[in-house]
């Protein structure tokens, strides 16, 4: 493994609503911006650690710098009704109870579960319900361990901020790996296991490899892939050099590579920021030498990284250091979505200027990419057909298979910034895709309700 002696040995400091006030940094910073982190904070959650503070932050920018907007909640998140009640409760000093209980009724109408995961794309099998799994895509199975629902520090984007919000059953998690390797014996079609959270690379060794020994005691017919999604390269990179486990992490890569599997961290970053700092760049040193591959995704976020030459930046950072850009996807209709949208013709005009300054090798990347209840759709192209200016887009991947690769086509418009925004061209009256997903709706709609039923108990030992 490669040598760690020159990076420093951070020790791990948290910091969250309760105690923000204490960022030395925050000293110099108007009164209205940490009352405005406050207000935003009561409702979204906020985690944040001196790692984020003092490497990745530009003080003398903030309330602009980027990596501030990613990690600090910002009044704008909350919309102008929603504000205005909360700041109305911290003006009375109104009880935490109280604040609580205001949070929860914004958090409810957020969109809290998109695309159809709570209802669409938990397994119910022989009347199991595998509570904290999902299923939607035919080659790949997404696991959420229950000890890895956390983050190193959470991105105030977060299209999975429910499983940080403490309401009840919005949270997915298993602590029962059997469950997954179980699940895998019963379905030899998926090739692809996605660790997931949260952020799986949270856990102690000890525990990752209790959620992944299942996977490796055998050869299982069709699985390949080991993923695990993770933020921890850009908020901790700490986690692979110098924390107490961290050797034994990556003897634990080695050792899933060893056993033919292929080993994919799914690293999220979302500025070129994040790739600068001598201990994340010693970090994806270690992991490649592993035989892992390091594959880099992250939304187009307004205020953060929506200028095409930051994703320019990204990709050739990436590409230099070994790992591959794979994703620029379009925030999901969930949370504080008006904040952070980029209509989806900026986006493609982002994404287009970014690839096009770039050379072939970090064109693996992928995007504008929507992940949406029927699948992963592109942002193909903007054209004129027939007089009509329209949005081409394609399924990269599908809750049907024979939708993958299929090219479609919307009206055009400028507002619009997710796919159920749009409308279809050239006078259909539905896109191709809206029968199947209703017969499919249906069909798991009967599913929920019986995973509601049976599930109940089960739900419960998870949470215990």
């Amino acid at each position: 493994m490669p040598d760690t002696r020159k990076i420093g040995k951070e020790k791990f400091r948290l910091y969250n609503r309760k105690n923000f006030r204490s960022i030395g940094q925050l000293t110099s910073i108007p009164r209205e911006v940490t009352r405005g982190i406050d207000i935003a904070a009561a409702v979204f959650p906020f985690r944040v650690n001196n790692y984020v503070v003092d490497e990745l932050i530009d003080w003398q920018k903030v309330p602009d710098d980027p990596i501030f907007r990613l990690t600090f909640p910002q009044r704008g998140m909350l919309e102008k009704t929603d504000r205005e009640g909360i700041e109305r409760l911290f003006a009375v000093n109104a009880p935490q109870s109280d604040i609580r209980r205001a949070a929860e009724r914004i958090q409810m109408r957020l969109n809290p579960h998109p695309a159809g995961q709570l209802q669409l794309n938990v397994p119910v099998e022989n009347g199991k319900v595998y509570n904290g799994m999902q299923h939607k895509y035919r080659e790949t199975v997404l696991y959420f361990p229950s000890h890895g629902q956390n983050c190193h520090a959470y991105c105030s984007y977060c299209f999975r901020w429910a499983q940080f919000a403490g309401i009840d059953g919005l949270k997915f998690m298993n602590k029962r790996p059997q469950d997954l390797a179980e699940y895998l014996d019963r379905h030899p079609e998926v090739t692809d296991v996605l660790y997931t959270g949260g952020d799986p690379l949270t856990m102690s060794t000890r525990l990752i490899r209790r959620y992944v020994a299942p996977l490796l005691d055998r050869k299982r017919e069709g699985l390949s892939t080991i993923r695990f999604g993770s933020k921890a390269l850009a908020y901790w990179p700490y986690r692979f050099l110098t924390d107490r486990d961290a050797d034994d992490l990556l003897r634990l890569f080695e050792q899933i590579v060893a056993g033919g599997l292929h080993l994919a961290i799914m690293a999220h970053f979302s500025h070129p920021r994040e790739l600068e700092t001598p201990a994340v760049q010693a970090a994806i040193k270690r992991i490649i030498a592993t035989g892992a591959q390091i594959r880099c995704q992250a939304p187009l976020v307004r205020h953060v990284n929506d200028k095409p030459e930051i994703w320019s930046d990204m990709w050739r950072k990436q590409v230099t250091l070994g790992a591959v850009p794979y994703y620029m996807f379009v925030p999901r209709d969930t949370g504080p979505q008006h904040y952070f949208e980029v209509p989806l013709g900026d986006a493609f005009r982002i994404f287009s200027e970014a690839y096009r300054s770039v050379s072939g090798l970090c064109r693996t990347v992928r995007g504008p990419s929507m992940s949406a209840t029927p699948g992963k759709v592109l942002i193909d192209g903007i054209t004129d057909i027939g007089g009509e200016r329209v949005f081409a887009l394609k399924f990269i991947q599908g809750r049907e298979p024979e939708w993958v690769n299929r090219i479609f086509f919307a009206r055009y418009d400028e507002t619009a910034v997710w796919l159920d925004d749009l409308r279809p061209a050239f006078g259909e009256k539905q896109f191709f895709f809206k029968p199947a997903l209703r017969l499919l709706k249906s069909v798991h709609s009967e599913r929920f309700s019986q995973r509601q039923k049976v599930g109940t108990e089960e739900a419960a030992l998870e949470c215990a």
